[in-house]
């Protein structure tokens, strides 16, 4: 049950759809939460998580709805297509990005101007399921560090581990019997301060995503009590 009111307005059927998912989520995971208090109680800003399955959304959006930040996602163009889940997000007011075409940079403009206006924005750095072999976070896209240092909101990290375990790395087979432990953790926005003094370039948009992704990995490195390789997996030059 969700005891925290939510912060600012939500589209009309929001709570009725969260209302379905969660109960679905009451059934297939057991909650092991922590940090909420991190979360910031007003104004416009960025949470961020690893990305390791595609019930990492609804896990993700279980965690912050709960704790009264009904989350607006920027995802992949192709999710607002998919069966049940699409209808879902198109409902909701949700912002598809067109990863690799001209209209990618919409994506982005459309989350700063949610931010400008007080709303949060739940993202995946990422920008798709990562591809290390062992499940820890890659190289990200520099869309998330663009929306943060064009804004000045705070990025507060929410690292999750577990949900892979109700719906495995690139499955569509869920496992929902017994309950999966599924672990969310909210840390303290990540300091950006001395990037923002600088003009936004691609240095240093490069540099606040390579450091909000150090510290979703130091988080998940704590969850799995496990250390994760020196240096990040990436993508793009695993391609070339």
């Amino acid at each position: 049950m969700r005891r925290t009111p939510l912060r600012g307005e939500v589209p009309r059927g929001y709570e009725s759809a969260a209302a379905l998912l969660r109960a679905i989520l009451w059934m297939v995971t057991k909650k092991d939460w922590h940090g909420a208090e991190n979360l910031p109680r007003s104004g416009g800003f960025l949470a961020v998580s690893n990305h390791v399955t595609y019930a990492d959304p609804l896990t993700f959006a279980h965690f912050l709805y709960n704790n009264g930040c009904p989350p607006r996602f920027l995802g992949k163009e192709s999710l607002f297509r998919a069966p049940v889940i699409g209808c879902i997000v198109r409902a909701l007011d949700q912002v598809p990005v067109h990863r690799g075409t001209v209209k990618a940079k919409e994506a982005v403009d459309a989350g700063i101007s949610f931010l400008e206006r007080g709303d949060m924005i739940a993202i995946f750095p990422e920008g798709t399921l990562t591809r290390d072999p062992d499940l820890w976070p890659m190289v990200a896209r520099t869309g998330t560090a663009r929306m943060a240092l064009t804004t000045g909101v705070p990025v507060v990290p929410v690292a999750q581990w577990g949900a892979q375990r109700l719906l495995g790395h690139y499955s569509k087979w869920l496992k929902p019997i017994p309950r999966k432990k599924v672990t969310v953790i909210a840390g303290p926005p990540i300091d950006l301060d001395d990037l923002r003094a600088l003009p936004i370039s691609k240095r240093t948009m490069r540099e606040a995503t390579d450091r909000i992704m150090a510290t979703l990995t130091s988080m998940v490195e704590e969850m799995r009590g496990e250390r994760a390789p020196a240096v990040p997996y990436d993508m793009r030059k695993a391609k070339s």
